[in-house]
Order: C-alpha cells, then structure tokens, then sequence
C-alpha cells in the first residue's frame, strides 16, 4: 500500500502541524513582552532524526570494526574465520565459543590457550574465530606469527622495543603457527622477549602450533627453546585439535563441485 502524504496545516493559533502525525511543527512563546513563532519538531521529525543518528552510529561502529581488523588481522584471508563459518567437524570449537563468552574472566585471571594439532585440523580457524568475535564486540585483538614480527624487526631502522611494546599492548595477542620461524639465537631471543612481556604484564595469549606437547617439554632442547615452551606452556592451556585434516575434506568437497559443473 502506498503511503500517502498529507499537507502540513495551520492552527486556529496559526501554528504549523504536521499532516502526517498531526502534532505541532511550531509553537508560540513569550519572551520580553512579545509573542514568537518558534519550530519545533513534530513526532515524524523526531523519528527520522533518531533512525539517521542509529544509522550513523551502525556506521561508525562498522567503520571503527573495519580498522580494528585492518591492523589486528595480518592476513585478510584471517577476517573470515568466524564462528558462523564454522562447518562443525570439529567440536572443539565449543571450546573457542566458550572462551569468548568468558572473555571478561579470561582476561582478568590471564588464561590463553594453546591450539595444538596436525595440520589443517583447525587450530588457525579456532583462533581466528575467537579473534573476530572479540573484534566484533569492540576489543582490541591482534592475531599474526613470527615470521613476519622478526620480519619487521629487521627492516631498516626498526625499532625492536617499540614493535615488543605494540604486542603488548593489546588485550589479547594471538600468534598462529608457532615453530615455522627461523631458529636463529637473534630470532628465539626475540620471539621470548614477546612471550615474557605479555607474562609480565599478564595479559593472555594464545597460540596454535604443530608441535606436539611431549616435543615442547623435551629435555632435549636447548636452552632457548626450553625457556620458551616453559613460559608458554605457564601461560596456555594446551587443547589438543586432533581430527580428519579440514583441508582435505574443504579439496574433496572442491572436487566434487567441480566433477557436478564437468557433468551437469
């Protein structure tokens, strides 16, 4: 049905009213010994005025959502990773919704977590589910690996403190793929630094990897890897991620598609 407009109208006080909801679009005041004309806004006016100030508020907070994951989320592919992308092959995932939903304790008794398992069970996804979440519900997230922080830190005139700072700075640091940077004393110096901070000021962390729990409390390790799985392993509940490679099930599907198009 059509919305049919009807004409604003005067008053027996000559006072403008709105056609549509009828209230006053103008009133009359005394000031000073004289009468005035004033506007004021009728109820339609004060709807539209109140749907444009949540349209713009829905707006700001979209545009302050897309900067929190334009520097929280390193790799664009990461911004997908979200609960409702979730297939349900792995229930593991009730732990990451869980984490979220106790974010508030999570972060005041400084609980992270630590993703382990084969590849492509679904470690990164958990991580980048919870990441997102968070991100959505205003905090500040920053979820990377560190090849590309001791990247940064060996670009020309970087600053190494004020890079350790920036991690630790944020809520909640999550580092994807812990055991794929180089192993050099410069870099396992570096990725301890980053790990003790966040220990230090005890804010959460959490990392996914591909090592196994009995290769990180291996008495075989040096030094530097000892002190850092040590710390980690005080920092993070380790949950072991273990099922059918995601990947795998994501390429069979993939084919599938493509033998039905071959043949339909």
């Amino acid at each position: 049905m059509e919305n049919k407009v009807t004409a604003d109208y005067l008053d027996e006080e000559g006072c403008l009213h709105c056609g549509t909801c009828g209230k006053r679009k103008q009133m009359k005041v005394s000031l000073i010994g004289f009468e005035h004309v004033v506007s004021c806004l009728c109820e339609c006016e004060v709807k539209a005025r109140q749907e444009l100030d949540e349209k713009m508020q829905r707006e700001e907070e979209q545009r302050q959502l897309y900067q929190r994951k334009s520097v929280g989320l390193r790799e664009r592919r990461f911004w997908e990773w979200k609960f409702e992308n979730d297939n349900r092959s792995n229930q593991k995932i009730l732990i990451a919704r869980q984490y979220v939903e106790n974010w508030t304790d999570m972060k005041r008794k400084n609980v992270g977590l630590l993703l382990m398992g084969p590849v492509g069970t679904g470690k990164s996804f958990f991580a980048g589910c919870i990441a997102n979440a968070l991100l959505e519900q205003g905090e500040r997230v920053m979820m990377t690996n560190f090849s590309r922080i001791l990247n940064e830190m060996t670009s020309y005139q970087a600053d190494k403190n004020q890079i350790i700072q920036n991690l630790v700075d944020y809520p909640l640091l999550i580092i994807d793929d812990l055991g794929i940077e180089r192993n050099s004393e410069f870099a396992l110096e570096q990725v301890y630094n980053v790990i003790d901070s966040r220990y230090c000021k005890m804010l959460p962390l959490i990392i996914t990897t591909n090592l196994g729990l009995n290769e990180m409390k291996s008495t075989d390790l040096d030094t530097a890897h000892q002190r850092i799985y040590s710390r980690i392993l005080e920092m993070c509940v380790p949950i072991y991620c273990g099922g059918e490679d995601k990947r795998k099930e994501e390429g069979t599907e993939k084919l599938v598609q493509v033998q039905n198009l071959i043949t339909g």
